[in-house]
């Protein structure tokens, strides 16, 4: 009984209670807004070191003439005139890696 007539302790456990569940900033809301900040940090690495590594390749494909033709190749499909390309499509077998 003596600890229901503190007002100080009344107090600061409603104020807890209103900052755990009912303000617009509470605790649970920042807890997850802190886990979608590291999410989306991650991505942003992630696209960084993408960018990096496009422009790496772009550098290359521009000064290389070997190059752009081996890369037009192998992600295009591209052939000359002469040429006929054939794929090999392979089936996936799961016992293999």
């Amino acid at each position: 009984m003596k600890h229901l007539k503190n007002k100080y302790l009344i107090a600061t456990i409603l104020f807890i209670g209103y900052m755990l569940f009912i303000d617009s900033n509470n605790f649970i809301r920042q807890y997850n807004m802190l886990h979608e900040l590291a999410k989306v940090e991650k991505e942003r690495e992630y696209y960084l070191r993408e960018i990096q590594e496009n422009k790496s390749t772009t550098e290359e494909l521009l000064n290389d003439i070997e190059m752009l033709e081996r890369y037009a190749r192998e992600k295009f499909l591209m052939k000359r005139e002469d040429e006929d390309i054939f794929l090999i499509v392979r089936p996936k077998n799961e016992n293999q890696p």
